[in-house]
């Protein structure tokens, strides 16, 4: 497999990275021909000592990935040359059945679950990381009155928490979905050349359910020569899925560390360069990485899409992608929640950018909170809307503070008191649920995350 680079670097880290060693694939491949043998042996298919011996010798370290590329070489047939490199290190008698009843592809989908399965134990806890410290985050701001944008306007005022709260949920639900799906796609197939199991029988079902125990996997319910495809397509959608969550958040980052609004930014470390013509930049790079791997990531759920009709019971359309497909959106998401990770524990917020921008418009902000003071007073909703409108706009054009022009608006303050207008203007009144929601998120991520952290 090969290692794509990335800012002089590599993708991904090296125990994600060492799951898609040439070595490592093959490690698994002879687990599952252990298994198999030791399972057929137990309810008397093959001889006892058979399976021992093919059991303990799959599991010797002895068969190397050099030793399989020389027979490769002659055989063009890479599993062949597995099941070759297996049986020479196996005793004379254990050779005939070495392989008994398989194919190809019981080893190649069986060991692609096994390196999912690794996976995701790498992706878990890093997802609950992030989900935790973002929850952090957000209580630690969840008083903090900030400007809430919709459409890229000021809309109305939100804890500043809150952001940090929306995406905390959403990295605990990816949790639940991993969770949900691990019984579709960790599956275990050993069920021969067009899923039938042929050569063992009616107990080549029984054998699946041994092999799939030992593994830690689940026995398929039926297959044809390979896994249903849309166990693949399912596992690349969740990780684009993820991905896209983390791009999502790369992005607000980027906008709030516009130089316009200036309320986060990451961490510049000393002596970190922002632009070799501009000294004074401090780009969002980590932020725009994520973004950029994040377009990679989900233009693979194309191609596992496209994986799913083979013809009758299988055929090669699927397989030199897949070699690609699943080890890169792999390692891309593993990049992307290290670098996301980095960015959220340095992520430096200004507090005090973020109380000024409040009034950026002179206090138009507060707008929806003089029209629902007025409906209480017993103004139709649509008169005072038009008069609250009326009045902003007037303000805006004469560049006057909205609170001085609600004031001296005759229809508004005829209804309203000074003290009441006044009221109405500070942030820290309209904070609505904002902090019980996002500590009804942290404490629904902590439960969701517990096992991880």
């Amino acid at each position: 497999m090969a290692i794509l680079p990335i800012d002089g670097g590599r993708y991904g880290t090296k125990e994600m990275l060492t799951i898609f060693d040439d070595q490592k694939k093959i490690d698994y491949q002879l687990m599952i021909e252990g298994a198999v043998a030791i399972s057929q042996s137990e309810i008397g298919m093959i001889p006892k000592s058979a399976g021992q011996n093919i059991f303990s010798v799959s599991r010797s370290g002895k068969i190397t990935a050099k030793r399989v590329k020389q027979l490769e070489a002659k055989s063009d047939h890479d599993t062949a040359a597995l099941v070759e490199a297996l049986s020479e290190k196996c005793s004379a008698p254990a050779r005939p059945w070495v392989h008994y009843g398989l194919t190809s592809n019981d080893l190649v989908d069986t060991s692609t679950s096994m390196q999912i399965k690794d996976t995701l134990s790498i992706i878990e806890p890093k997802i609950a990381k992030l989900a935790v410290i973002l929850a952090q985050k957000a209580m630690e701001y969840k008083d903090i009155p900030a400007v809430g944008r919709t459409h890229g306007q000021h809309a109305s005022i939100i804890a500043f928490g809150l952001k940090f709260a929306n995406w905390a949920a959403e990295m605990a639900k990816h949790i639940e979905r991993i969770e949900e799906m691990k019984k579709r796609v960790l599956i275990c197939k050993t069920l021969g050349v067009v899923g039938t199991g042929s050569l063992m029988g009616a107990r080549a079902v029984e054998v699946q359910r041994r092999v799939a125990r030992r593994l830690g996997l689940y026995p398929a319910e039926v297959t044809t020569q390979v896994i249903p495809r849309e166990r693949y397509a399912e596992y690349i959608f969740q990780l684009a899925l993820t991905g896209s969550t983390l791009e999502k958040i790369s992005i607000e980052i980027r906008n709030l560390q516009r130089t316009e609004i200036g309320e986060v930014s990451e961490h510049f470390k000393e002596g970190q360069m922002g632009s070799s013509a501009v000294p004074v930049k401090r780009n969002p790079i980590k932020s725009e990485r994520i973004s950029s791997l994040s377009k990679m990531l989900r233009s693979q759920m194309s191609t596992a899409f496209e994986n799913i009709p083979l013809w009758h019971e299988r055929d090669l359309s699927n397989s030199a992608n897949e070699r690609f497909t699943i080890p890169m959106c792999s390692i891309l998401l593993d990049e992307m929640l290290q670098t996301m990770i980095r960015i959220i524990e340095k992520l430096k917020v200004n507090t005090e950018r973020i109380q000024s921008n409040l009034y950026v418009t002179r206090g138009q902000i507060f707008a929806e909170f003089v029209l629902e003071a007025l409906i209480r007073k017993g103004v139709p909703r649509f008169e005072a809307y038009r008069d609250v409108q009326r009045v902003a706009f007037e303000a805006h054009d004469n560049g006057i503070d909205y609170i001085d022009a609600v004031k001296a608006d005759p229809s508004i303050s005829s209804k309203l008191t000074e003290s009441e207008i006044e009221r109405i203007f500070l942030p820290q009144s309209h904070l609505g649920a904002s902090p019980q929601i996002i500590s009804n998120v942290n404490t629904m991520v902590r439960k969701v995350c517990k096992k991880f952290i």
